[in-house]
């Protein structure tokens, strides 16, 4: 009886030894892993956002962001580098797998990190801010401009990456931005800002190993396990504070992104944005036609939506945003109405408004004419092709009400005095005459008035046509 009972005071000693959250804090602790990969937009945003969160909750010793990025929009770039700078669990940015880059916003973000590295066979660079969106600048620019960036630059006969005059004057505000952010970010993780204004001015661009050497990143790495051997030991500042990293040996974890940033990845591509607000236009258009379908209506509703909270993540121009509702308005117009006029305006508002869609493009986030281009004819098609039956239904005699019965052939069923039946239509009808009939006269229908149809002979009706 004593042996059970200390037994089961043993028993009861270790449960809550493995329960207890101070027993096993040091085997707690994981390195969390996320990966971009892709263009960077508001879904890889949000996907960072919930990692570092994740992070923080689960009180992780680093969070590795692996990169494999084209660049994308400075937007979401620039949220992405607030989280990381804020984030109270370090980062280590991780450019991989072998034959991958962080090209473009991929290297500020890079340059965010508190600990930057690179799997061997990747590149990182190309960083040149691209063209605000709209109509196309001026040749030549203003050359006053062109001088001060050209003096900037160390010759006033310069271009920026693409063969664009430097002269640009919106472009050069930009591009001095870009400066400045990475040149910030250089001096707060010590790396080397005179390359990074490079990679913004010339589009310069390194290998793993020439970034190691020019003090861009720190370190180089075949994986994860040997990126957190090299890591361990590494004295950051995070959120203002030092921190010595101790991963070595560490259990990694990826992160997988969920339903709703993979649908986020989908519909904020601009221009299944832009096919889902014209379905919904067209969805609830038919649903209004025909009353009582629901499909078309539901459908309809649910791709407005989701385009219209696509495009509210873009950065939009919303005057151009207008002009493509207001075409495709007009192509509406022209379906129930057809004057050409327009329907040609409608397609011109529509392409017109797709041109200045998107205030800034980047890599992924483009509208493609080979999407934009078919839809708008596609429209136009369907406009013209709706109006053409309308006028023809149009021109088409009445078939219902009393227009429908003129003309209409009757049988006299009986007669007297001026007034009788008639069978029209297979029914019974009471009918009058100006002439006399009789039973089994063959008569048409020249009107119709209080449910009495008003008849005459129809060899009268031919020889009248004849005379």
């Amino acid at each position: 009886m004593t042996f059970a009972r200390v037994a089961l005071l043993a028993a009861a000693f270790v449960v809550a030894a493995v329960l207890s959250p101070f027993s096993s804090a040091g085997s707690e602790r994981v390195a969390l892993s996320v990966a971009i990969d892709g263009a960077i937009g508001p879904a890889s945003s949000r996907q960072l956002k919930e990692a570092l969160d994740a992070a923080a909750r689960r009180d992780a010793a680093v969070l590795i962001l692996q990169l494999d990025t084209p660049g994308g929009l400075v937007t979401s770039m620039r949220e992405m580098i607030a989280d990381i700078l804020a984030s109270p669990v370090p980062v280590i940015g991780y450019v991989a797998p072998a034959g991958g880059h962080a090209a473009s916003a991929g290297t500020y973000i890079l340059y965010a990190t508190h600990v930057a590295a690179m799997a061997p066979g990747t590149n990182l660079g190309a960083a040149t801010p691209l063209e605000i969106g709209g109509m196309p600048s001026l040749p030549g620019g203003d050359k006053g401009d062109q001088k001060d960036v050209g003096d900037q630059k160390g010759g006033g006969d310069q271009k920026e990456a693409g063969g664009r005059p430097a002269g640009d004057a919106m472009m050069a505000k930009v591009t001095n931005d870009a400066v400045a952010l990475i040149r910030s970010l250089a001096e707060l993780r010590g790396r080397n800002g005179d390359w990074g204004e490079k990679a913004v001015r010339e589009a310069a661009s390194l290998s793993a190993n020439a970034a190691l050497q020019e003090h861009v990143i720190d370190l180089v790495a075949r994986d994860t396990t040997e990126l957190l051997q090299l890591a361990d030991g590494r004295t950051v500042d995070v959120a203002g504070k030092k921190v010595v990293l101790a991963t070595k040996g560490l259990p990694v974890e990826t992160l997988e992104p969920g339903w709703f940033i993979q649908l986020l990845s989908v519909i904020t591509d601009p221009n299944t944005a832009v096919i889902l607000m014209l379905v919904g236009v067209y969805g609830i258009v038919f649903e209004f036609t025909s009353p009582g379908a629901v499909a078309p209506g539901v459908i309809g509703t649910t791709c407005l939506v989701l385009g219209l909270y696509a495009l509210d993540l873009l950065p939009i121009n919303y005057t151009g945003l207008a002009l493509m509702l207001l075409g495709v308005v007009f192509l509406i117009i022209e379906a129930f109405n057809p004057t050409v006029v327009l329907g040609l305006g409608g397609v011109a508002a529509f392409l017109f408004g797709a041109a200045m869609l998107l205030r800034v493009e980047g890599p992924g986030f483009a509208l493609s004419w080979a999407v934009i281009g078919p839809a708008a004819a596609l429209t136009l098609g369907l406009a013209l092709l709706s109006g053409t039956y309308l006028w023809a239904a149009r021109r088409k005699p009445p078939r219902v009400g009393g227009e429908a019965m003129r003309g209409q052939p009757a049988e006299i069923l009986d007669w007297q005095g001026g007034e009788g039946h008639v069978l029209a239509l297979g029914e019974r009808w009471r009918a009058r005459a100006d002439e006399p009939v009789a039973a089994g006269d063959s008569v048409e229908v020249t009107g119709i008035a209080d449910l009495v149809l008003t008849v005459r002979r129809r060899d009268a009706g031919r020889n009248g046509a004849r005379q």
